[in-house]
């Protein structure tokens, strides 16, 4: 991977953890509702959003460029919450992409590609 921007701290260990994420789950997943080590992650950052947003942005252009399709997904979504202009950009820019990444919704899973998990989001713009 290319080096990381800002400082290694706690926001840099999330953002390392949904680079590598191969699944994306904002709540609890299986009838045990189990948070997963991305979905935490993902909440440190979007947690963090208010306070550090000048910080998180070039750590989320990282994210979008090295990140695993559901590291990217993440960053896509929480960019949104920064700059829903770049969001949509930076969904844009995802369309093509044939990687496979899982999705939850509670119990249920699906596997989809980057691409059409981008396009359901611009749908719903």
């Amino acid at each position: 991977m290319t080096d990381f921007p800002g400082r290694d701290d706690e926001l840099a260990t999330a953002v390392r953890e949904l680079a590598g994420a191969d699944v994306v789950a904002f709540g609890g997943v299986g009838l045990a509702g189990q948070v997963l080590p991305p979905t935490e992650a993902y909440r440190t950052v979007e947690a963090a959003l208010p306070e550090h947003a000048v910080e998180l942005r070039p750590r989320l252009a990282w994210l979008l460029a090295n990140g695993s399709a559901a590291g990217k997904a993440y960053a896509a979504t929480l960019l949104d919450r920064l700059d829903p202009v770049a969001a949509r950009d930076a969904w844009r820019g995802l369309l093509g992409d044939p990687a496979e990444l899982t999705t939850f919704s509670g119990c249920l899973m699906d596997q989809t590609t980057l691409g059409e998990y981008a396009a359901g989001r611009l749908g719903r713009d």
